[in-house]
This record gives structure tokens, sequence and C-alpha cells, in this order.
């Protein structure tokens, strides 16, 4: 019997997220995700008159995919699902995984190589689709988060179906004064980083592109960043997990990196020029989500946390970095992750996770929920 609340959540994903017309088409992308919910989503797709195209993957077959790829299989991959995805107008992704290593054998040169040759795929779905990309719960998710199964579901469908648009009303000041700010200050222990984000933008993110959510963003311009930051969140990339991550900054680049892998952290590094450049900075508040879940849909909107972020930068907050990588590096702020301060132009805007100008407030935890 299908869960009650797949269908709230598809019916937010068509009509809020992705505001799917009559007549359109959008391509459903889902990986180890139930039945019951694809069917959910399309029939949520069909009763406002638009077309569901369906693809589904597994996990493991993925692995197979990347694990032995060439130029030419990358190259067909690419062509075959650009033509596709320009036949829709919106997409959505659902992705769950037993095992959230699954690809950590997938050799470093290997993954490069398709994430490069796949990256225009990316792009026009980024910027010519309404998209949004959301998790699948899993046990592998739930043990994660130090969570049993049913706590972490309860919790998933809690922060997925919340109110996005009262916490979009909530998070304009924020983008706006992202929108004037120069000089970006960033403090905590192991963490004394300058940037400047002027006239660069900035962008709330409010369910329509990811789900969960509750960040604004903006991004470095490209050689402003000097400095140093370490990260206190643990990171998956390509199936690897990497912890206590520091960064070292001059001019923009990242001129040194250590992590528990430090060597793969700095083939990943050099998967491209653009890679040890930043694509995107940003500020993380979902009152639902507190601590690390070794997911990033779900760790870049921890309440009090920042996000910083090597490779791509994206074309609504553009500072003209590209690569294949973009990877969210998440540094939590809360007092008792070890506090932290975020300063604007010479003004202190979050101490220790709590935004203290007044129109600020607002996207503190206890204004949100």
């Amino acid at each position: 019997m299908s869960d009650p609340r797949y269908p709230k959540l598809a019916k937010l994903l068509v009509e809020y997220s992705c505001q799917l017309k009559a007549g359109e088409a959008v391509l459903l992308d889902l990986i180890d995700t139930p039945d019951e919910f694809a069917v959910a989503l399309m029939r949520a797709t069909r009763a406002v008159g638009a077309i569901p195209l369906v693809e589904v993957r597994h996990s493991r077959i993925i692995r197979e995919v990347q694990l032995d790829t060439s130029e030419a299989h990358a190259e067909l991959v690419r062509d075959v699902e650009l033509s596709r995805m320009k036949s829709v107008q919106a997409y959505i992704a659902v992705r769950g995984s037993a095992n959230a290593s699954e690809n950590a054998d997938v050799p470093s040169a290997n993954a490069s190589l398709y994430a490069r040759i796949l990256r225009p795929l990316l792009d026009y779905r980024v910027n010519q689709t309404r998209w949004v990309v959301l998790r699948w719960p899993t046990p592998s998710m739930a043990q994660a988060a130090n969570m049993s199964t049913e706590a972490f579901e309860n919790l998933y469908f809690d922060v997925c179906t919340m109110d996005y648009a009262r916490m979009a009303q909530a998070m304009v000041p924020l983008e706006q004064r992202m929108i004037k700010a120069d000089r970006v200050h960033l403090k905590s222990p192991g963490t004394d980083l300058t940037f400047s984000i002027k006239g660069i933008g900035a962008k709330l993110c409010q369910g329509d592109r990811n789900i969960p959510d509750g960040e604004v963003f903006s991004c470095p311009i490209r050689d402003s960043v000097n400095g140093e930051i370490t990260f206190n969140t643990p990171t998956i990339y390509s199936g690897t997990k990497f912890e206590n991550v520091h960064l070292e900054f001059k001019d923009g680049k990242i001129v040194h990196a250590t992590a528990n892998n430090t060597k793969r952290l700095n083939e990943i590094l050099d998967t491209d020029e653009g890679a040890r450049y930043i694509g995107e900075f940003s500020l993380g508040f979902n009152p639902y989500i507190k601590h690390p879940m070794c997911d990033i849909l779900f760790d870049e909107k921890i309440a009090g946390s920042l996000h910083f972020t090597p490779g791509q930068a994206y074309e609504v907050c553009d500072n003209g970095n590209r690569s294949a990588v973009h990877w969210d590096m998440v540094l939590i702020q809360r007092a008792e992750c070890g506090g932290g301060e975020i300063w604007f132009d010479g003004e202190l805007i979050r101490k220790d996770g709590i935004f203290l100008p007044a129109d600020l407030q607002p996207l503190n935890p206890e204004n949100l929920k």
C-alpha cells in the first residue's frame, strides 16, 4: 500500500517546485526510488495536463556505467541524454541509494572524464529547464544521520513538505544584503577567509530547485579569495568520504588542500583548472536540519551553516568559473560546533549560527518552524 505522504510530496514537486503547465513535458529521473512514488509523480504530472517522461536507474548500474567508461562511450551518453533533455520543459530527479559509497572504487580518472564530457547536459538542465532535485530516504541515509529508519523518514517528509513559501518571504532581506555586499569575512576555528561578492548577485532558494531547501547563495569574485577555511562537516564526493577538509587560498586559487584522504582530495581538485577556484558561497538555515547526514542536499541547508564550493559557478550568480566539479563543502558555525562569525562590509551578520540584524532574525530556527 502506497504511503499517503507520497501524493503530497509529488504534488509539491510538480505544482510548486516546477510549476508544470498543461501540455508541457517533464523528465522524471528516478534512482533507487519506490515504484509507488514514481506512480505518484506520474499521476501528479497528468493531473495538471503535463506529460511524464520516465527514466528509472539503479546506483549499482550507474557504478558499472562509469567503471570502464571511455570518451566514445561518454560522448554517446551525452548526446542521447542531451537530446532527450531538450525535449522537456522541466526535470525532477529523485535519487536514492542503498550505499552512499557505491562509486568509491570508480577510478578518479574515469569519474573525471565522465563528468567533464557530460557537463553540457548538466549545463542545459540547470539553465534551460525548470528543475528540482531531491534524495529518497533510505536505511543508508538514516544510518549516516544516526537515526532509526522510521525516525529519519518522518524527518524527511517533515522537511520536504514544509511551508517553503513562508520561508521564502523571510529570505528576501538576506538576498538583498548579499546583492549589495562587497567584502565578506568568515571566522571560525581553523578559518579566517576574506573575499568579495561585489556585483555577483544573490539567489534565494525556496524549494524550487532543491528539496529540502533553505539557503541564499552568491559567489566570490574569482581571484578575490584569500586565507584558509576548515570544514567541520563530513562530505562524500564520487563515493569517497572526506573529513577535516582544510583549504588554503591565494588570489582565489586553492594552493594547499588536506583531509583524511589528501591524495584523493587533490585528484578531484586537479580535474581541471576551475576545480581549484570557488563557484559558490551560501548560507544555510533550514530549522529542521541540525546535524550532518553525509548527504549534501540536506547538509548544505543545515541551520547555522555555510558552504563554500570548489568548481563550477551557477550562471545566475556567475564569476566566470567553469569546471566539471561542483563540490559543496559545509561549515557549521553554531556554538556547539565551534562557533563562528560572518561579516559583510564590516557588519557582523551572523554569530554562532544566529542572525543578528533585525531584518534577518526571521531566518533564525525558532522563527521558521
